[in-house]
């Protein structure tokens, strides 16, 4: 079994955005919902769905903008 860095996708309150992505991406974001839903492109994730979590898991993993963050909430509370 395919294991992916994505696995839960879940509904929260939108703040919508509109973006270009090259097409280049967005047809592998669309083979990715499919990979992700069992191979099976019937009721597989659009990219619309994939691109929230994949942005906030990007954003949780990235060690250099948590020490950012806590570096800038500690000069705050000074």
């Amino acid at each position: 079994m395919t294991r992916l860095k994505l696995s839960d996708i879940t509904d929260g309150k939108p703040v919508k955005l509109t973006i270009e992505i090259p097409a280049r991406l967005h047809r592998r974001l669309i083979e990715y919902g499919t990979v992700l839903n069992g191979g099976v492109h019937e009721d597989a994730p659009v990219p619309e769905v994939l691109i929230p979590p994949m942005i906030e898991r990007f954003v949780a993993s990235d060690r250099d903008f948590a020490k950012a963050r806590r570096r800038t909430h500690a000069s705050s509370s000074r």
